[in-house]
């Protein structure tokens, strides 16, 4: 026996999406062994669904689902229409494969589909990404004598352009079109949308153009969609030519329009432009939203105009727009970024009076801003008022705050906030490298070790920030073995080192007095792929220099030049240094004399070592010049040069 051919197109459904349960035919298999009702309440039951199905009004897919049964159940049954309005108001709620299901338990029950009823099945299709049984369901509308409409001809054409097939329904467009079906305004924005949304802005542009050729104007939401596409790929000047040629048309611009160039605008960091379209589009009775606002304070914030953002704040105020949450955030990141915490804390205490509250990364942005400004103990009080508003700290806030007891040294608070996150089961690298970074501050190298080979426990293999951490510390403590040992346990895990690494080493070799193995060190990297940079100079030099090594300092100083690298003050400042304690002081007025020539202000660590350097060969009428006229730059003598203008 053949077998249906909608009973085929189901049995493919289920292959694609497997086999659908239908809490609705469950029930509708049992309703006739449920108990006879109280006929009253069956009275009332019965006219709530009927007003809940005629209505299409549910919150919840188990209301609708009870809604349907009960339905089902009634005589006569409703018609078609009420059926279509019923599946399209769930399928808006995109549930869309119960849409599929219950649009089959319609059929079984003897209602036959229209057009309309079709057209909800293709969009259900398209948004489960079967665009294929889509097509086929406008086969079934064809072959059963239906006629489609417009509305069937753009849902398929938004499916298409919704799962990226963009040139399929262009393809789709003309066929239309040759099949004397004339699309609308709608059908071209569609595609146009879809165009821009997967970057063919272009061609967006041309049938932009050639809509009007095809007898359709292009209306305020087409040039919106090209308007926000060109602002995306940051060629805002275009936007502004096509809006300008919209206005000429007489189409008139609406919020999402001005929305679109304005963040475009922003993007650039032409806030100004972006505040002469705020004007304009207020000129023009167009209200700003939310949007737009947020748009301009999120501008005005990353540039550091904290008040001109503030003053957008009053202006939206004013014209009735409530600050929401994004509005709160954006002003907390910005005052984060300059580095305000607590006038952020502060931001923060109102929006918890409004019972507004932002996400956690804006609370992780800011229990980090206030760890960096020592305020650790409000960043801890943060993290409580969180957990108790049932907003879960991650391991971004809890790291935040471990770091911020480190700062202050408080270890053992900080190992609590560790200890948590591990219980937790939250732990990563950064929370590792932040304790690690932590004891090594303090010296207490050891506890740092122990966290290290705690590490593969966890299922984390070290990075280059923690090998670079713990040599760092080892460098500073004076355990250079233990450093090279780290250096090399850090290869066999596959851990490049990079010049941060190495200038550590180098740092430590000079300390130490090891100059030759310094030196070995430095020709190796001169030798390797690693780009050499002036912190890697300036450490040698000045090791050169402590050693009295001069004149290799000298020469290693004239290569910066020769490798395209321009000192510093920190360079400028071991090599006058070296100079002056071997009494080249006319060489190192030279040397401090070119620095300004080379753009290189001294500061006053630098103004401190050559009087240094002069009172101590007795040069005192040279060091006074010095000195007046490192007074007159606002500087002042440190204790060291105090002490010896005293002798």
């Amino acid at each position: 026996m053949a077998m249906a051919p909608w009973t085929r197109f189901q049995l493919q459904l289920q292959r694609a999406l497997g086999t659908i349960q239908s809490p609705t035919l469950f029930l509708f298999a049992n309703c006739f062994h449920s108990s006879t009702p109280n006929f009253t309440a069956a009275n009332k039951d019965a006219l709530f669904f009927k007003h809940k199905f005629k209505s299409a009004s549910f919150t919840h897919l188990d209301d609708a689902l009870a809604c349907f049964n009960h339905t089902i159940h009634r005589h006569p049954l409703p018609s078609r229409v009420e059926f279509n309005r019923f599946l399209s108001a769930l399928a808006k709620t995109k549930h869309y494969q119960t849409v599929v299901s219950l649009s089959r338990t319609i059929e079984l029950l003897g209602i036959s589909h229209t057009s309309c009823s079709l057209t909800i099945l293709i969009n259900c299709f398209c948004h489960l990404h079967l665009v294929d049984f889509s097509f086929s369901i406008l086969g079934k509308i064809l072959k059963s004598g239906l006629e489609p409409d417009i509305v069937t001809f753009n849902t398929l054409i938004k499916g298409l352009c919704v799962n990226g097939l963009i040139d399929q329904a262009l393809d789709f467009l003309d066929d239309m079109v040759a099949g004397g079906y004339q699309p609308t305004v709608y059908t071209y924005n569609v595609i146009v949308n879809g165009l821009c949304k997967f970057g063919k802005t272009s061609d967006a542009i041309g049938l932009l153009k050639g809509m009007v050729e095809r007898g359709c104007e292009a209306d305020v939401v087409t040039y919106s969609a090209v308007i926000d596409a060109l602002c995306k790929d940051k060629l805002v000047v275009e936007a502004l030519e096509l809006f300008s040629q919209m206005r000429n048309k007489g189409i008139l611009p609406d919020v999402i329009t001005y929305n679109c160039l304005i963040h475009g605008l922003c993007n650039l960091g032409k806030h100004n432009q972006a505040l002469s379209l705020l004007k304009e589009m207020v000129g023009q009775n167009i209200s700003p939203n939310s949007f737009t606002f947020n748009i301009l304070i999120n501008t005005l914030c990353k540039k550091g105009l904290f008040s001109d953002a503030q003053n957008i704040i009053e202006i939206m105020v004013q014209r009735g727009v409530e600050p929401n949450v994004v509005t709160y955030q954006t002003l907390i990141h910005g005052l984060c970024y300059l580095h305000k915490g607590k006038e952020a804390l502060a931001l923060l205490n109102e929006m918890v009076r409004k019972n507004i509250f932002p996400d956690v990364l804006t609370f992780s942005i800011l229990i980090d801003t206030l760890s960096k400004e020592g305020m650790v103990l409000e960043g801890q009080e943060i993290v409580n008022t969180m957990i108790q508003r049932g907003i879960k700290p991650d391991v971004v806030t809890y790291t935040s705050l471990m770091d911020g007891y480190c700062l202050i040294s408080q270890m053992n608070e900080a190992r609590k906030v560790f200890d948590l996150i591990v219980s937790n089961g939250m732990v990563d690298i950064f929370s590792y490298n932040a304790l690690i970074n932590g004891y090594c501050k303090i010296k207490r190298i050891d506890e740092a070790i122990q966290l290290f080979d705690e590490m593969p426990k966890n299922g984390l293999v070290p990075n280059t920030v923690t090998f670079n951490t713990l040599i760092k510390g080892l460098v500073e403590v004076g355990r250079m073995q233990t450093a090279q040992a780290f250096l090399k346990n850090m290869c066999s895990l596959s851990q490049r080192p990079d010049i941060i690494t190495f200038s550590m080493l180098l740092r430590g070799l000079c300390k130490n007095g090891d100059l030759d193995e310094a030196l070995t060190l430095f020709n190796v990297l001169e030798n390797s792929q690693l780009e050499l940079d002036l912190v890697t100079y300036t450490i040698l030099i000045d090791g050169m220099c402590k050693a009295g090594k001069i004149d290799d300092a000298k020469n290693l100083f004239s290569r910066l030049f020769e490798n395209g690298l321009q000192p510093d003050v920190y360079t400028y400042s071991a090599m006058i240094n070296g100079l002056c304690k071997k009494g080249l002081l006319d060489e190192a007025n030279k040397i401090f004399r070119e620095m300004e020539g080379g753009g290189c202000l001294p500061d006053s660590c630098c103004y401190n070592v050559i009087i240094q350097g002069f009172l101590r060969h007795d040069e005192v009428m040279r060091a006074n010049q010095f000195i007046d006229e490192m007074v007159g730059k606002g500087f002042s003598a440190d204790a060291t040069t105090a002490e010896l203008s005293q002798q």
